[in-house]
């Protein structure tokens, strides 16, 4: 218990004065008239440090993790990509946090949501540790802003939390067979316009709410090109449209009457300003296909896969799907073997080819 030392006022009252000496931190001190006061200080005080609340600025004890949050999302001008991803996981940790004060907030609450988050099923299935990882990692960069650029906290309580190790990623790609009867049954559908977006999103690589949200002035015929505006990664991206998918987009294109140079490339019937919705054509064509186990998302992956497996480099691919690190595209490493061992062979031909 720390030291509490009794003296006399100047107007001759009795005063006690705590000190708090605790290892690696600052000395404490504070004076009360009652030594019940100087008590209940220094075990609140010792608590309170040992747990990291104690030594945090007049801003953290002013505003809440919503208050954080909220100026965040109201400043970092994240699109609508962005939005659909960062958004959500911003929104949950109001739900679930924002009420606490910057000040009061601890590792231990950060990681009491993330053990939630980890328990709970989406669509009937469990949520994953990559995909609570996104939340946790959304919330850090929230709390990295507010030290750096606002100085409402001195120190982030996500030091505390112990880093997820994301899974190694589902890698679902269409076998030959299997790609011919889901290009068959998507030509076969009622929506004209499924045909064209799945070839253009194997082609490409592109993921579904990019390709969604083309618009006609974002298409570059003569140079083969799309622009991507809203990404992911909040970069904007050119896309390369090969020659056999580019014909057929050229032919969708000349069946249709744009409204104006904005209107979006694959629009909805009834609603233009929204683009179409094709989950029930593709959910009809997958079972026609009799392919069981594939999201529209994995079309992504048959990009990704088909490119390693025709020896395009690791870095390449990252750069086609928009990646910023490398990280997202070394689970396609094992299907680019072949690559990687002719390159191991023509280096050791070069070096030592002379020597026998």
């Amino acid at each position: 218990m720390a030291p509490i030392k009794e003296h006399l006022a100047k107007d001759g009252t009795k005063r006690f004065t705590a000190e708090i000496r605790l290892k690696g931190y600052p000395v404490q001190s504070a004076t009360f008239k009652k030594k019940t006061d100087a008590d209940k200080w220094i075990q609140d005080t010792e608590s309170a440090i040992r747990e990291g609340r104690h030594f945090k600025t007049t801003q953290a004890k002013k505003h809440t993790v919503s208050d954080m949050i909220e100026r965040y999302l109201a400043t970092a001008n994240l699109n609508k990509v962005q939005q659909g991803h960062i958004g959500l996981h911003l929104k949950r940790w109001c739900e679930e946090i924002g009420y606490l004060t910057l000040a009061d907030i601890t590792a231990n609450d950060i990681i009491t949501v993330q053990e939630k988050l980890l328990t709970e099923s989406v669509n009937g299935k469990p949520r994953s540790q990559s995909t609570v990882l996104k939340y946790v990692v959304s919330l850090n960069t929230v709390f990295n802003i507010a030290i750096s650029n606002w100085g409402w906290i001195k120190e982030s309580p996500m030091n505390g939390v112990k880093k997820l190790t994301p899974s190694r990623g589902r890698i679902r790609y269409l076998s030959d067979d299997e790609r011919d009867r889901l290009l068959s049954a998507c030509k076969q559908s009622k929506n004209k316009m499924l045909y064209v977006c799945v070839v253009l999103a194997i082609a490409t690589g592109m993921r579904q709410g990019e390709l969604m949200g083309l618009r006609w002035c974002d298409i570059d015929l003569k140079n083969g090109v799309a622009i991507l505006h809203e990404t992911k990664n909040g970069e904007k991206r050119r896309v390369k449209i090969a020659k056999d998918a580019l014909t057929l987009l050229v032919d969708y294109l000349g069946n249709v009457t744009p409204l104006n140079q904005d209107a979006l490339l694959f629009p909805s019937k009834t609603k233009p300003q929204q683009p179409i919705e094709l989950k029930k054509a593709w959910q009809t064509a997958l079972k026609n296909a009799q392919i069981d186990n594939f999201h529209w998302h994995d079309l992504r992956y048959c990009t990704a896969s088909y490119l390693a497996m025709n020896n395009t480099s690791l870095t390449a691919i990252a750069e086609i799907l928009g990646h910023k690190t490398l990280s997202m595209v070394k689970r396609y490493a094992h299907l680019s073997d072949g690559y990687t061992a002719n390159e191991v062979e023509t280096m050791n031909h070069k070096i030592f080819g002379g020597m026998a």
